[in-house]
């Protein structure tokens, strides 16, 4: 693992604990009822983290970034995930109302991708749940 690589680790373990700490309510591990689909937000975050680690453990994020650059089908595929993340960032942008976390929000989502948006969503599950069964 390469220093870079570690660098950015402790990073996100900074955030994800600043985002558990803001985001802390008494029923934030409350799986019941609707909590089945948060359940399932909280198993694709740590899926997830746990692969970006061990993905870490074999190449290196930067050279191989620089590798698909190259081609075109890996410009493309930056290209929609970023679409999609910035989608995503809209959707916090909605359901906070709030630029402080909104800004709070964006570089972890734009450097780690998926992983920080897995987080929001399980962190927001009940807040997301409701909104849209209210409108529906």
């Amino acid at each position: 693992m390469t220093r870079q690589s570690i660098i950015l680790w402790f990073a996100f373990a900074a955030f994800f604990v600043a985002a558990v700490a803001l985001e802390w309510r008494p029923n934030l591990f409350d799986f019941q009822g609707a909590g089945a689909g948060k359940l399932v937000f909280w198993a694709a975050f740590a899926a997830f983290t746990a692969y970006s680690f061990y993905c870490t453990m074999w190449e290196n994020l930067f050279s191989t970034i620089g590798k698909m650059s190259q081609l075109h089908w890996g410009r493309q595929i930056g290209i929609d995930l970023y679409i999609g993340l910035l989608m995503l960032l809209s959707v916090i942008w909605l359901n906070e109302g709030s630029l402080p976390v909104l800004v709070f929000w964006l570089i972890p989502t734009l450097i780690y991708g998926n992983q920080a948006t897995l987080l929001y969503f399980a962190l927001n599950f009940d807040e997301i749940f409701r909104r849209f069964a209210a409108s529906a």
